[in-house]
């Protein structure tokens, strides 16, 4: 079984390279919720929306989130009535979350809200929302104490970032589940999603960083970062406002405490040869260069295929841990 770790575009893109060359069913999915909000009275959740649609094989490739084909005549009827609409929310992508908000106004939890609408999608992989308790990703700038879809969305990730935290994070518990796939897992991936704001608010829920420290499974994580910048939107910025190198080394030393292998791109060959003569190759973390950049599906089944073959291969640093 594979477990996988995943939020933003990136991860996504991920996952639809894995759904290709995995049976579905040997798949669990747990998914950032941090980035959750209420957009005209409707529970949204944009992840868990985004890997729904990819496993569905709905998600729009021109845009990387929302439905193929949608259209926003809602939108613009908002609009006219002068209500928010920096939030592009589709037409189809409406109907999710006034599924989803029916079901939570019914008493479902979020995992059990995601299953069933997982379901109605014919969706065989699980997936599993990060917890069912409320967490939101707040980014502090000089405009002020912004929910990442306003940061991220309505002001285009401009603003300089002070600091980012995870509201709720302490009090709440990960949802039914996800402690288990971490720890039964024979192999645990890290999507090349944003580290701050797609697997952070994550690891924040009590217990799970502890889980993936104490799994004997082979942890690894795809690295967003190649060379100095992000593949796409503000995970460099984001890493280093919160005291991390805008490289691989940055990358690994968020995960240091629990990675087995760091995937990064072949353009990184150089700088991940320095990586490995660091203390954290010797505490036995390894490299794998590929080709990480995701750009055609060909790219995207590359690269599973990569990190699927690299794992193989790898050692557990616990491994290497117990016998230093």
């Amino acid at each position: 079984m594979i477990t996988v770790l995943t939020g933003g575009t990136g991860g996504a893109k991920f996952v639809d390279g894995l759904r290709q060359v995995v049976p579905p069913e040997n798949l669990t999915i747990i998914v950032n919720t941090g980035d959750d909000l209420r957009w005209w009275g409707l529970y949204v959740s944009p992840d868990l929306d985004s890997i729904t649609y990819m496993l569905a094989g709905k998600l729009s490739p021109e845009r990387g989130w929302g439905v193929q084909g949608d259209t926003f005549l809602c939108l613009r009827a908002m609009e006219q009535l002068g209500q928010p609409t920096w939030f592009h929310a589709g037409d189809r992508d409406l109907a999710t979350h006034i599924f989803r908000t029916q079901l939570l106004a019914g008493g479902k939890t979020l995992s059990a809200a995601t299953a069933e609408i997982a379901a109605r999608f014919g969706i065989k992989a699980r997936i599993l929302p990060m917890s069912d308790s409320r967490v939101e990703t707040r980014v502090l700038t000089p405009a002020g104490d912004l929910s990442f879809e306003e940061y991220f969305v309505q002001r285009h990730y401009q603003d300089p970032v002070q600091s980012v935290r995870f509201a709720g994070a302490s009090e709440a518990v990960p949802a039914p589940g996800v402690t288990e796939a971490i720890r039964s897992a024979e192999l645990v991936l890290l999507a090349p999603s944003n580290p701050v704001t797609s697997i952070a608010p994550i690891l924040a829920i009590p217990g799970i960083r502890q889980a993936l420290s104490e799994s004997r499974a082979r942890i690894a994580a795809v690295s967003p970062i190649v060379g100095r910048t992000a593949v796409t939107g503000p995970a460099g910025a984001l890493l280093a406002a919160q005291g991390f190198a805008v490289s691989i080394k940055g990358v690994a030393d968020f995960y240091h405490d629990f990675l087995d292998l760091l995937v990064v791109d072949a353009s990184d060959a150089l700088a991940a040869q320095e990586l490995l003569e660091t203390g954290l190759a010797k505490a036995g973390m390894q490299v794998h260069c590929t080709t990480t950049v995701m750009r055609k599906n060909e790219d995207r089944v590359a690269l599973a295929r990569s990190v699927l073959q690299a794992t193989t291969q790898s050692r557990l640093r616990k491994d290497v841990r117990e016998r230093a």
